[in-house]
C-alpha cells in the first residue's frame, strides 16, 4: 500500500489555507469530473481529488494526517510498503459532524484512507435535527502488560475540535482520569460515559471509547487473554528433561517441568496464569533450545563426544540427500 500525498493530489503546498485548498479542488474538479472531462483517467483522478479534499478540508483529519506524514518522513517507509505506525493517532479524537460524509460515502476511497480514517467514521445515523444525543468519540490508549494484569489508574490528555463562543473551531486539550480494569486485552474498548460530544436540545452527551493497545513487553506477548513467553533451555535440558525456574507475570517464580526430547517450539501451558477474566487466560511457554558456544576445549570435546554418540542420527534425512 502506497502512502498518499494529498497535497500533491490537489497541487497545493502544505501551508495552503482552507480557501486555497477549496479553490484548487474546484479547479481540478471542473477538469476531471467524468460528466464533462475528456481525459482518459478522469474517473480515477476524480476519486483521488475527492479523497484528498475530504481530508484537507477537515481540520481534524488534516492535523492527524500532517502528524502521520511527519512520522512517515522520519521513518522513511519504502514505496508500496506503507503501514500506519503503531500509536500514530494517539492524542486525537475524531468525530463526525452533521452534514459530513458517512462510511458509505467513502466506499470508493483508497485502502490508504481506510487504514487511517476507517475506524474514525461516525457509528450510527447522522443527526437530523438539533435535538440529539451527543456524538461518541473514539481514541486510543496504550497500556503495559502489568496494567492489563493488575488494573491501573491512568491520566491521559486528549485533543478534540470544539466550537468556541464566537463559533470558531479550535483544538481543546483535556485531561481525564481513566480506570483500567484488570484483564483488559488488546482491541477491547473502555467506555467513559458522558465524555463524548455535548448533546443538543437537552439530550445527554455522547461517550468516549478508548481502544486498548498493549505496549511491547520484554518477556510476554499478549493474544486476547493469553500470554506467551519464550523459554530458553539447553540441549541437555531438552533431551533429558529438566525442572527450570520461570518468572510469572504477577510476580514470583514457578517451577516448570521440561519433558524429555522436547523440541523447539513445544508449547507448555500454565493454566490460569494469563490475564484475568471468566475464564482467565493461560500462560504459554514456547521452548527455545539454545546451543552453548564451543569456545573451550571442554566444550569442543563434549560436542565431539555427542557427535560420535549420535552418528546414526541425521536431521536432513527427509531431504533425500
Amino acid at each position: 500500500m502506497d502512502f498518499k500525498d494529498y497535497y500533491s493530489a490537489l497541487g497545493v503546498e502544505r501551508t495552503a489555507s482552507e480557501d486555497e485548498v477549496r479553490k484548487a479542488y474546484r479547479k481540478l474538479a471542473r477538469k476531471y469530473h467524468p460528466d464533462v472531462s475528456k481525459e482518459a483517467d478522469a474517473e480515477t483522478r476524480m476519486r483521488e481529488l475527492n479523497e484528498a479534499y475530504d481530508v484537507l478540508r477537515d481540520k481534524e483529519k488534516r492535523a492527524a494526517y500532517d502528524q502521520l506524514a511527519d512520522r512517515v518522513a522520519r521513518g522513511g517507509s519504502p514505496q508500496g510498503d506503507f503501514q500506519p505506525p503503531p500509536g500514530w493517532d494517539e492524542g486525537f479524537e475524531f468525530n463526525h459532524r452533521p452534514g459530513g460524509q458517512g462510511p458509505a460515502d467513502h466506499a470508493e476511497f483508497s485502502e490508504f484512507f481506510s487504514s487511517i480514517f476507517g475506524n474514525a467514521q461516525r457509528r450510527g445515523a447522522e443527526r437530523q435535527n438539533f435535538r440529539a444525543r451527543g456524538e461518541d468519540h473514539h481514541a486510543a490508549i496504550e497500556i503495559t502488560v502489568e496494567d492489563a494484569l493488575k488494573g491501573a489508574e491512568r491520566e491521559i490528555t486528549l485533543r478534540a475540535m470544539e466550537v468556541d463562543e464566537q463559533g470558531h473551531m479550535q483544538w481543546k486539550p483535556r485531561t481525564l482520569e481513566v480506570k483500567i480494569p484488570a484483564g483488559v486485552h488488546p482491541g477491547q474498548y473502555i467506555r467513559l460515559a458522558g465524555q463524548g460530544m455535548p448533546g443538543h436540545g437537552g439530550e445527554p452527551p455522547g461517550d468516549l471509547y478508548l481502544e486498548v493497545r498493549i505496549a511491547p513487553h520484554k518477556l510476554y506477548r499478549v493474544e486476547e487473554r493469553d500470554l506467551y513467553m519464550t523459554l530458553p533451555v539447553t540441549p541437555t535440558e531438552a533431551a533429558l528433561g529438566a525442572k527450570v525456574q520461570v518468572p510469572t507475570p504477577t510476580g514470583g517464580v514457578v517451577e516448570v517441568t521440561v519433558p524429555r526430547n522436547a523440541r523447539n517450539g513445544l508449547k507448555l501451558r500454565l493454566k490460569g496464569r494469563g490475564l484475568a477474566g471468566k475464564p482467565p487466560g493461560d500462560l504459554y511457554l514456547l521452548i527455545d533450545i539454545v546451543l552453548p558456544p564451543a569456545d573451550s576445549d571442554a566444550a569442543r570435546k563434549a560436542y565431539e563426544a555427542l557427535a560420535q554418540a549420535s552418528s546414526a542420527f541425521s536431521p536432513r534425512s527427509h531431504l533425500g540427500v
